[in-house]
């Protein structure tokens, strides 16, 4: 049996502007992505028996149509009208529901899994433009590293590698809907926006302490009030040294940045006994494309 064992990485918002609403209901984006370390791992198992499987260690998540691991695969195996089947174990490390992108890394790995297990030999650009179909997350998932994303995440420009640190996460035990954060933003009655050109310019000139002190999410506007659990947390890790800290995505994982190994174990230790019993708390660092 062909067997295949990929890593799907987790990513962080360094900056997240929403421009507009557009017609069709998607909001206009302007954000800039980073890979993290932290990762979930998933091994792909040919087999004779046709349909997809999938296995996991994660309780709660469901193993059939509403994975996008498994529509995923369903894309391009039913496109190219493969026989054989495929079964799917998830090893999950990335947090659920957490601001993360983890459904949409797994999804882009297994883009790129069954395109090499089954010979489609397909480009990053072919597999994207499959991908945008599953979720907006998944072309920024197939190339990973640093990018600016635009359009409804869809957009990407691949930038230099953001300088190098260390990354504490921090999810707290709320749930945060996607749905509701994008319905109740105000995009066109926004104050502030973060300054996304100043950060992508901080980036092509290795300046970690600019690139973090321009991290600006304007979905914190929305997540904040109802969460402000969210702001505790971001004020604990610059507290404890994080030259910048901000929730990623729609949250409600919140990050900080560390130029410092030492000062970032430190405060993982910390905030694991202050926060350990309620929050998810890892500590992890920037990765780059592969």
């Amino acid at each position: 049996m062909k067997t295949l064992v990929l890593k799907a990485k987790a990513k962080i918002n360094l900056g997240l502007d929403v421009l507009a609403k557009r017609p069709d209901g998607y909001h206009e984006l302007r954000m800039v992505m980073q890979s993290i370390g932290l990762h979930d791992e998933i091994c792909l198992t040919v087999t004779q028996e046709p349909g997809i499987r999938i296995r996991t260690d994660a309780p709660g998540l469901p193993t059939d149509k509403r994975n996008l691991a498994y529509r995923a695969a369903a894309l391009l195996m039913e496109e190219f009208g493969i026989g054989q089947g495929l079964e799917i174990s998830l090893n999950k490390k990335i947090p659920m529901a957490a601001g993360l992108a983890g459904g949409s890394a797994d999804a882009a790995a297994v883009l790129k899994g069954v395109s090499r297990l089954f010979g489609l030999n397909l480009s990053m650009e072919e597999l994207q433009k499959r991908g945008v179909q599953l979720g907006a997350d998944i072309p920024y998932c197939i190339m990973m590293g640093t990018a600016l994303a635009e359009g409804i995440g869809e957009k990407l420009t691949r930038l230099p590698d953001a300088p190098a640190c260390h990354v504490l996460l921090a999810k707290p035990p709320v749930e945060v809907s996607t749905g509701f954060v994008y319905g109740n933003l105000k995009a066109d009655r926004l104050e502030k926006h973060p300054d996304i050109d100043g950060q992508t310019a901080a980036i092509r000139d290795g300046d970690l302490k600019k690139m973090a002190a321009l991290m600006g999410n304007v979905l914190e506007t929305v997540t904040i009030p109802v969460h402000p659990v969210i702001r505790e947390l971001k004020d604990e890790m610059r507290s404890l040294g994080a030259v910048g800290a901000m929730m990623s995505g729609s949250g409600p994982t919140v990050f900080g940045l560390f130029d410092e190994e030492d000062r970032a174990g430190e405060a993982y230790e910390r905030m694991k006994h202050s926060r350990g019993d309620d929050c998810e708390v890892i500590l992890t660092r920037f990765e780059g494309a592969e």
